[in-house]
């Protein structure tokens, strides 16, 4: 099973496609690019965070069971100097919230994450098929 993209879009359509990119002629802000790697005892999902620390995100998995992997970095008060002022000033911070639906198999109390080297590594661990079967019961009907 596959971790899946969740979106807030009631009606996602060929409009989205069409103008995901585009915010009225200015490149639209985007979430960072991502990796999801599967072996059999885990999920792997790389995040490129260039420049973020520990303390610039916060992973929380919601009531919905979706692993919720926000930037909250906060952009600090900068001093102004009266004899220099920008031209051009390309380095902004942006934020960004992804949100993804973890598969019924993730045990998500044992999910763990790092941040190295501008990567964001999380690792999802799988339910193994005996722990399955153990998670199943059978109720007695009276």
């Amino acid at each position: 099973m596959l971790v899946a993209r969740r979106t807030s879009d009631f009606f996602p359509t060929l409009f989205n496609e069409l103008f995901e990119n585009f915010n009225y002629g200015m490149p639209k802000a985007s979430s960072p690019q991502m990796n999801i790697i599967e072996n059999q005892e885990e999920f792997k999902i790389e995040m490129s965070v260039p420049g973020l620390t520990k303390e610039d995100l916060a992973l929380n998995i919601d009531s919905d069971n979706n692993l919720v992997i926000e930037m909250v970095k906060k952009s600090s008060a900068e001093e102004s100097d009266k004899r220099q002022q920008y031209l051009r000033r390309e380095f902004t911070t942006a934020h960004f919230k992804e949100t993804l639906a973890l598969p019924d198999i993730v045990k998500a109390d044992e999910i763990s994450a790092k941040v190295e080297n501008g990567v964001l590594e999380m690792m999802l661990p799988k339910i193994k098929p005996e722990e399955k079967k153990k998670l199943t019961r059978t109720i007695e009907i009276a």
